[in-house]
């Protein structure tokens, strides 16, 4: 690959517009397919089958892609495995869990990306952080699932780490007064998975009559799909409500992202807008013919980022169906296109990160 590893986090993460974006990520997105090509023996048989003018793409939606769904079928490697360090998982609800390899190169770049994203909406310093998820998430996992990545991703912005839920997710109510009440003058950090927070938090708060007072300047930071909150009928503004009647957080941000493209999170802003970052781009395709949409259509979500080294995940065609919203005129300030997701395109296999059982 022609871009050295060091380069490829120096900006960012919302700087460039679109044609400084172009000329950014198509050249090294392009490069990255040549590498897999080379290292990926199943990559490149599928490329070569699926795309077979690869090689002269010249725009983000002239670039190759994998449905997202192979990686539940085969395990892609562009590293011998000698050089893999970690195995993450897809949750797998309703069938085969996705298997992604990453190596130490990729494993950084992953945690220093997410580092970036999440510092331009919350600042570098770390902030007491209350998990809402189970004390025992992380405890003996010898690979981890995309709830277990994402906490232990997000937890690099806290410190004094505090879990919210019990291993058999009931609300721990001491630990959470006790965080609360320790931390009641300082702006906290809250995390968690969607559902997981409206369920066990929110709903647990409302049935007991409590509520919690976090200091102002506190941020929630949430992901891992809509699926089951739209099943109960909650929409993100209801979320919102939630929150701020339960936790009296009013800084709520949304993000979406996916076990196969850990680190490259597209996180919604004060203006409910999802951005695409400096290393990270979206294309809408046409569910039936593939073909790239306008802005503002609905379609199939491809994802890009320039962060997957060891694996072929850098251009993945995935299930969710969004449109792009706008490119350069969000009035946050930041740069590049921002998207929406409207959901999972019907009869296909949930992805279902938040849509959690006990594990």
């Amino acid at each position: 690959m022609t871009i050295a590893l060091e380069e490829l986090l120096l900006d960012g993460p919302f700087a460039l517009d679109s044609v400084g974006k172009s000329r950014r990520l198509v050249p090294r997105l392009l490069d990255l397919t040549r590498h897999h090509h080379a290292a990926c023996e199943s990559y490149e048989r599928i490329i070569d089958r699926l795309h077979a003018d690869w090689s002269q793409a010249t725009t983000r939606e002239d670039l190759p892609y994998l449905p997202v769904g192979v990686f539940k079928h085969l395990l892609l490697a562009s590293v011998p495995p000698e050089e893999i360090v970690r195995e993450l998982r897809s949750s797998g609800t309703s069938g085969a869990a996705s298997r992604i390899v990453l190596d130490r190169a990729t494993a950084g770049l992953q945690t220093r990306a997410l580092a970036k994203i999440v510092a331009d909406f919350i600042g570098i310093e770390r902030r007491p952080m209350l998990v809402v998820d189970q004390a025992n998430l992380l405890r003996g996992a010898t690979s981890l699932n995309a709830r277990a990545a994402a906490v232990l991703g997000f937890s690099n912005f806290g410190r004094q780490h505090t879990y919210a839920l019990s291993p058999d997710l009931a609300l721990d109510t001491e630990a959470v007064s006790q965080f609360a009440e320790r931390f009641r003058e300082t702006p906290v950090l809250l995390f968690g998975f969607t559902f997981i927070i409206w369920q066990y938090l929110v709903l647990a708060c409302r049935r007991e009559g409590r509520k919690f007072e976090f200091a102002p300047g506190s941020v929630l930071i949430h992901g891992g799909g809509w699926k089951r909150m739209l099943d109960i009928q909650v929409d993100n503004a209801a979320f919102k409500t939630g929150i701020a009647e339960t936790l009296g957080i009013h800084q709520v941000h949304n993000y979406y992202g996916m076990a196969e493209q850990v680190g490259t999170i597209f996180m919604e802003c004060a203006h409910g807008r999802l951005h695409t970052t400096d290393y990270s781009d979206v294309v809408v395709r046409d569910p039936l013919s593939l073909a790239p949409q306008p802005d503002g259509a609905t379609g199939l979500l491809q994802v890009l980022s320039e962060l997957p080294r060891s694996y072929p995940g850098h251009s993945l065609l995935t299930e969710d169906v969004g449109a792009v919203t706008g490119e350069d005129d969000c009035l946050c300030g930041r740069k590049g296109r921002t998207l929406r997701v409207d959901g999972r395109l019907p009869r296909t296999e949930l992805r279902g990160c938040s849509d959690t059982r006990v594990l």
